[in-house]
């Protein structure tokens, strides 16, 4: 079942399509339905590029004496005074036994809406309102979910081959998504990590560690001891998810 996303630009000046729903007064403390397990994209952080391709399942496992109604909703909510964003819908519960369902949303995003601002990347709520089949509710902020900005990173290591104990220069670019051009952008001024596998091996190891130039660049020299596999690794932010490039081989003679 597809969620729709609604939300507004932090001024307020523009008020994306969508309908608003509104969250339910019920609280957990107020009801019988116990919320045992509640899993967002499997655990993982939701990270989201350019395009409006990306998908990910809110599941919700909940139990109640009369049993968990079908239906119900399932929210991700970023909010900070009128801005707002949303990813919601109706689950579909599939009973495990008389008494105890688990409830799943899987969200799609919408071709022409459906990614955030910039400013929203971090932690969004997650709202869960279900309902037992006697007419118990619970409604109410479960938790918290990362929603991150997609990276990229290259790597290219030269010259190749290269006569042991000469220089090799290791370059790249860290870049990552920018939710309000929906474009990719370098990122400046991020501690990124040089790392060496050596033919064979099947661990790399940190080298060294450089920054980020203004334009997401990144630059190292270092020796040539041994064939070997040349990659930047990045640990990511709150905001920003973490990657490792793909190893670059550099022939050793």
């Amino acid at each position: 079942m597809r969620s729709a996303s609604v939300g507004a630009v932090l001024t307020g000046a523009l008020a994306l399509c969508g309908s608003v729903l509104a969250a339910p007064s019920a609280h957990a403390a107020e009801t019988d339905v116990v919320i045992k397990k509640v899993s967002v994209n499997g655990g993982k952080s939701i990270v989201l590029g350019t395009s409006r391709t990306e998908s990910f399942t809110i599941s919700v496992t909940a139990s109640d004496d009369s049993g968990i109604k079908n239906g119900g909703f399932l929210q991700l909510l970023w909010e900070k005074g009128d801005a707002f964003w949303s990813f919601h819908g109706t689950p579909k519960c599939t009973a495990a036994s008389a008494t105890t369902s688990t409830c799943k949303l899987s969200v799609k995003l919408d071709r022409d809406l459906d990614l955030p601002r910039n400013t929203m990347a971090g932690l969004w709520d997650v709202y869960v309102q279900l309902d037992s089949k006697d007419g118990d509710r619970y409604g109410d902020v479960y938790g918290t979910h990362p929603v991150k900005r997609r990276s990229t990173l290259s790597t290219d290591a030269g010259p190749e081959p290269v006569a042991k104990g000469k220089t090799i220069t290791v370059t790249g670019k860290l870049a990552r998504a920018n939710w309000d051009t929906y474009k990719y952008a370098g990122f400046a001024s991020q501690s990124v990590g040089l790392q060496f596998r050596p033919k064979g091996g099947s661990t790399y190891t940190t080298v060294k560690t450089v920054k980020s130039d203004a334009a997401g660049k990144l630059k190292a020299s270092v020796k040539a001891t041994s064939d070997g596999y040349w990659r930047w690794s990045y640990a990511g932010t709150g905001t920003t998810a973490a990657l490792k490039s793909a190893g670059d081989f550099v022939d050793v003679r």
